[in-house]
């Protein structure tokens, strides 16, 4: 789904319907592609997630994630430092980029998430 973050909005250039409203959503998407996010709100949201659905196993491994943090804006992003990082599932990472991006209103802008081994 590609852009599937970006919002979506119909305009007239013949009939300048919604033109005005293109201002507004420009700064608001700019904002959010600034958004910086201290870690600790950060972590409180990831552990959320975790909280309402665990970590995926694979043959009796299962990932787990000790902190998240925001190592970047424009685009945001995160690194979650995790025990192995193979064994964080795409889907996973999508769920957990749906839940950062619903938390903190990611609206309009890409978000990057990087799994680390922790040190």
């Amino acid at each position: 789904q590609y852009l599937s973050y970006a919002p979506i909005v119909f305009v007239s250039a013949k009939t300048k319907q919604r033109l005005d409203k293109l201002p507004e959503l420009i700064k608001r998407v700019n904002d959010n592609h600034e958004q910086r996010i201290s870690s600790a709100v950060l972590n409180d949201v990831v552990m959320d997630a975790i909280a309402h659905n665990p970590t995926p196993t694979d043959n009796g491994k299962r990932l787990r994630i000790y902190y998240a943090t925001q190592v970047a804006i424009k685009p945001p992003t995160f690194v979650i430092f995790v025990n192995d990082p193979e064994l964080m599932h795409f889907s996973y990472e999508r769920f957990l980029e749906n839940q950062i991006r619903e938390a903190f209103d990611f609206e309009g802008t890409p978000i990057h998430i990087i799994e680390r081994r922790r040190k």
